[in-house]
């Protein structure tokens, strides 16, 4: 078992996704939030990877024969997709109910996807061609730890993508005040002030030689519901990769 030092897992954390795990795959439950957020964030990665590795936007599975790994996967929201990409799958996970139902969700839809509970840190396993991690560096306890330990999992020539809310003001109000407040998201779900600015993300992710390529904003517009946009200030994704050698 990973002790204190070397893992930045938060146990109140996990415990907190971990009683929401039953309803994550409930459209209408605790996680509606985040399968709305899902097919903007879904969209975003398919073309980050056909960027990246030149693929045909038209072809089903642009992941086959590469290696994917979701960190902070959940029940699998992202990690399905990845795996019916093509891509050989693993999801990770530091609340063991999450990765229960995740493990179970993706038997009943016939998906051969390796699941972990296990933080990124004391993941002992090759390097993986594709990285996601979204929504989950604002919940450990240690983000230049927990950075740290994306870059080592990610392939010389891999691809990352991160997602986060930003720290403004209209994040406090939006997720907290309202999303928090009205019910929209489960009570207790974020700490403000754990979140980060994209020039805080970038500093940390520079730190251990991964360059961010591109960064994009997520918003919300009333009349279409969360899109991709040049406006930060609620959420961004971040697409990075190894810096190259001097």
């Amino acid at each position: 078992m990973a002790s204190k030092a070397n893992t930045t897992i938060d146990p109140r954390e996990a415990a907190h996704f971990g009683t929401l795990a039953a309803e994550w795959w409930d459209p209408k439950g605790s996680s509606a939030m985040l399968h709305k957020l899902n097919p903007v964030r879904l969209r975003h990665v398919r073309a980050a990877i056909d960027a990246h590795w030149g693929t045909d936007s038209r072809i089903m599975r642009p992941l086959e024969g590469k290696r994917a790994i979701d960190v902070g996967c959940g029940a699998g929201l992202l990690t399905e997709p990845l795996a019916r990409m093509g891509a050989e799958a693993t999801g990770i996970d530091a609340a063991p109910e999450n990765i229960a139902a995740a493990q179970a969700h993706a038997a009943s839809q016939g998906l051969s996807i390796s699941y972990r509970a296990t933080g990124v840190e004391s993941l002992d396993a090759k390097p993986f061609d594709l990285v996601t991690c979204m929504e989950v560096i604002e919940h450990v306890t240690d983000p230049a730890l927990f950075v740290h330990g994306l870059a080592k999992v990610l392939a010389p020539d891999g691809l990352m993508i991160l997602s986060t809310p930003n720290r403004t003001n209209l994040s406090r109000l939006a997720m907290i005040t309202i999303g928090e407040g009205l019910g929209q998201i489960p009570k207790g779900t974020h700490d403000w002030s754990r979140f980060l600015k994209p020039d805080e993300m970038e500093s940390l992710l520079n730190d251990v030689g991964l360059s961010v390529t591109e960064t994009v904003g997520l918003s919300f517009d009333p009349g279409k519901g969360f899109i991709l946009s040049e406006n930060r200030s609620l959420n961004y994704l971040m697409t990075v990769v190894h810096s190259p050698k001097a």
